[in-house]
């Protein structure tokens, strides 16, 4: 009888990885829990025109994701909104830890807590950088998605290094491309 190991290891090597959803792209799924403790589906947080999801790492101990979230809530939520979209944020972190940060900052978007890192494995947007055991594992590489109101992706702000952030004022740039 011949072994069929050959063939399993010539489908795996075929198969195509899991890639980082794309422009044009249906947006993967979204569900957490907001700093009231409520499930949120992106559906339920989306403006008018769609939804702007900022993947972030920690409010509580990334200071680039502080200074982000600081920014996008000073620069970009309210003009977000003028122009249609909701601003939703989306870490690992428990809903206490975000609901402080939000009375702290007084951030008045939607902030989702996915401490078992579900959507952004669904996203595939975990940093591998972090081991099982380490404080950081299950974060995200930090990135912005422009997502229309019929779920797909028109654009993507991603850096490779997670000390740099798109500003404020390229997320509104890239809204504002749209022309929507």
């Amino acid at each position: 009888m011949r072994s069929i190991l050959p063939l399993i290891a010539l489908t795996l090597i075929a198969a195509p990885a899991s890639a980082i959803p794309a422009v044009g792209e249906t947006a993967p799924a979204v569900s957490g829990t907001d700093i009231t403790g409520k499930a949120r589906t992106l559906k339920q947080v989306a403006g008018r025109k769609g939804t702007v999801l900022m993947f972030f790492r920690s409010a509580s101990w990334c200071p680039y994701c502080k200074a982000q979230l600081i920014a996008m809530n000073e620069d970009a939520a309210a003009p977000l909104a003028q122009r249609g979209y909701s601003l939703v944020g989306l870490s690992y972190d428990d809903v206490p830890v975000l609901a402080k940060f939000a009375a702290e900052r007084k951030v008045a978007w939607p902030l989702l807590s996915d401490p078992q890192s579900k959507v952004i494995d669904g996203w595939q947007l975990r940093d591998p950088a972090y081991p099982p055991g380490n404080r950081a594992h299950g974060v995200p590489r930090p990135a912005i998605y422009v997502i229309n109101a019929k779920g797909i992706i028109r654009a993507r702000l991603m850096e490779d290094d997670y000390r740099k952030r798109p500003p404020a004022s390229a997320v509104l740039a890239a809204v504002d491309a749209l022309g929507q």
